[in-house]
């Protein structure tokens, strides 16, 4: 991808387009501060290289942005980053060091993205959230400071470290009927696609896959695992370590540790295989099994199966995570898909 030093900061600052060379009968035009969007040039020849850039936005002369992107004034951009055709970088953004927005990347709002995030072609982040309810009060949402006075969004996103987001991925910033605030944490992958709306929180070392989408207000935990075209109802909460499979439709909280699927989703058993990968032991799995059997395989009031299962657990916190989880939990959690075949059983089990 061919790449300049900052001098496209400046000429975007100042009102004016680089222009990077035509054919001599193509009409010229200029790329306004208001209106960032450019008429394709012409020649498809790589611009020439401009001159680093004195912006004081920018931390250092590495960080590199190519003619055609549009970097608000205002904006921050981190050592190292490369900002790649067509992106558009708004005036409330920053932009951590060795971050690379690959093409056609729009990032706007009050947006933050961690350290060495590497945005895919098409990825749109911080825009104005998918709320009828925010163009309807609009003028008072403008007073509260949610719209700045040229109409730009200005709702919090905060995304961690060291992400991968790939192409056509969208995640939008708080708003006022909720946190206030979206925040997604590290090390997460988003595949083609997928989707975070307003509100949302995503932990770290998780995987949306192609489509997988988590409505506006969902919590989710670390290491989760989101399969092909699932869906997260709004306000539903997915615990640690869960495997939602794919094509799933979540309306209730799925508990730490689970394998659920299905529309609406039911829990089928432990995510057994995960969480070996993860390096649990043997014993902690048996045990996270047993606490699973007591809760949802067993008939009885919710309360006395709780009671049982904490007493089995005797405070181990693996125990106490799915217990606290449940006893939180304001949607209901999954039901069992087949309340006649639990977990299989486990010779490592308490007795």
């Amino acid at each position: 991808m061919p790449t300049i030093a900052l001098g496209s900061t400046v000429a975007v600052a100042r009102g004016a387009a680089h222009n990077p060379g035509p054919r001599p009968d193509a009409r010229r035009e200029s790329i306004g501060t208001r209106n960032p969007v450019a008429h394709a040039p012409a020649s498809r020849d790589p611009p020439p290289p401009l001159k680093p850039s004195e912006s004081p936005h920018v931390s250092a002369l590495r960080t590199r942005v190519h003619s055609t992107a549009i970097i608000q004034p205002g904006a921050e951009l981190g050592e190292g980053v490369e900002v790649g055709p067509w992106c558009t970088v708004g005036q409330r953004v920053r932009v951590g060091e060795g971050c690379r927005l690959h093409s056609h990347v729009v990032l706007d709002g009050d947006t933050v993205v961690g350290p060495r995030t590497e945005l895919f072609p098409f990825v749109v982040l911080g825009v104005r959230p998918q709320d009828k309810k925010l163009r309807a009060n609009a003028e008072e949402l403008r007073e509260k400071g949610w719209f700045d006075g040229e109409g730009n969004w200005c709702g919090k996103l905060r995304i961690g470290a060291d992400n991968e987001i790939r192409e056509s991925v969208t995640i939008h910033g708080g708003t006022p009927y909720g946190r206030g605030i979206t925040t997604v944490g590290d090390r997460n992958m988003f595949l083609a696609g997928s989707h975070v709306g307003h509100d949302a929180e995503v932990g770290s070392d998780c995987i949306f896959t192609n489509g997988a989408m988590a409505a506006g207000h969902a919590r989710i935990a670390d290491r989760v695992i989101l399969g092909g075209m699932a869906g997260v109802h709004q306000f539903a909460r997915i615990g640690r370590f869960v495997m939602l499979g794919g094509g799933s439709m979540l309306s209730q909280d799925a508990p730490p540790f689970a394998l659920v699927q299905g529309d609406r989703a039911r829990l089928i058993s432990v995510n057994t295989i995960g969480l070996k990968r993860s390096g649990f032991a043997v014993e902690q799995v048996a045990l996270i099994k047993r606490v699973y059997r007591m809760l949802f395989w067993r008939e009885g009031r919710l309360e006395d199966r709780i009671a049982e299962a904490r007493a089995f657990g005797r405070g181990d916190p693996l125990a106490e995570e799915i217990l606290a989880f449940v006893e939180s939990s304001e949607r209901g959690v999954c039901s069992p898909r087949d309340r006649s075949s639990s977990p299989a059983d486990d010779s490592e089990s308490r007795t």
